[in-house]
């Protein structure tokens, strides 16, 4: 197995739950693209940046152009399996529908448009006979190791501070790293299970005042949720946008915004079940944050 991306918190985890199967190659980016092995698995990539201090070349260097050359070379190498982690924002920053593989990509972010681009590249390219090629699009991802905006979540609920936007009613996919791994393995193994762009979530998506009660239930403690006007905290928001505060427009958006994510296609080509729920993934997710207070 070629594995990029394996010091991320994803690559950690492929490594983890493959080491025992397969011989992994972790690429470095300072070295040579050489394909020998039957699998790649292509996760490096430059990550959104909510503090916006990195320069946007940075995205289409390593989202855009490292896909495209690695790609390439799988193309000319008598490598067979080819899987790409993209992104549900390579398609919509916001969604007001069930986000499905037929929704027209409009991506507003360098993030996601470059990750468009590499899609796009590979779509372009014709699969040679006996080769698969998988393009996931994930959904926030989560599990033992995460950090991110659910980390931000759960010390805030776990130190007893109540969750001031009550009010913001939303419904978000999530999906378990478990899941992530376990779709993975079936796509290698299996190949019944058709070349092209998947999207990724777990069955139910929950809001985000449903995972404050989880994870005050995890703690023993029971959620304080207070329910201020939702144009203050706006106008909160937007101040934070100036002055660097840890509350600003692009995180309360996160934060409250709905992004329901269809994982139909995924499921019935799969034709069984994902291995852990939506609540069951989140509780062993905040089960690792406890541990690691």
């Amino acid at each position: 197995m070629f594995l990029t991306g394996s010091g991320g918190f994803v690559g950690k985890n492929i490594i983890n739950y493959f080491n025992s199967k397969y011989n992994i190659y972790c690429y470095d980016r300072s070295m040579p693209i050489i394909l020998k092995e039957k699998i790649i698995i292509h996760l490096a990539g430059k990550a959104h940046d909510l503090k916006n201090i990195c320069e946007v070349n940075e995205y289409y260097e390593i989202n855009t152009e490292l896909t495209k050359n690695i790609f390439d070379a799988f193309l000319v190498s008598d490598s067979k399996i080819f899987i790409t982690l993209s992104s549900v924002k390579a398609v919509a920053d916001e969604v007001e529908t069930e986000l499905t593989e037929d929704y027209p990509p409009n991506p507003i972010t360098h993030y996601g448009k470059s990750k468009l681009l590499a899609e796009q590249h590979i779509l372009s390219q014709p699969i040679p006979d006996g080769k698969r090629v998988y393009i996931l699009r994930p959904c926030m991802i989560h599990g033992p190791g995460n950090k991110g905006n659910l980390n931000l979540l759960y010390s805030l609920v776990s130190k007893g501070i109540p969750w001031p936007l009550g009010l913001f009613e939303n419904s978000r996919s999530y999906l378990s790293i478990e899941n992530l791994c376990f779709i993975i393995n079936e796509l290698i193994e299996r190949e019944d299970i058709p070349s092209g762009i998947y999207n990724l979530a777990d069955d139910v998506p929950l809001s985000t005042n449903e995972v404050i009660k989880m994870i005050a239930e995890s703690n023993g403690k029971k959620a304080k949720i207070l329910n201020l006007n939702m144009n203050l905290i706006k106008v909160l928001a937007r101040i934070g946008d100036f002055f660097k505060f840890s509350l600003n427009s692009e995180r309360l958006q996160k934060l409250t915004e709905s992004y329901v994510v269809s994982n139909a296609k995924i499921k019935e080509a799969l034709g069984k079940p994902l291995p852990v729920s939506s609540k069951g993934g989140l509780l062993r997710t905040f089960q690792f944050f406890a541990e690691n207070a």
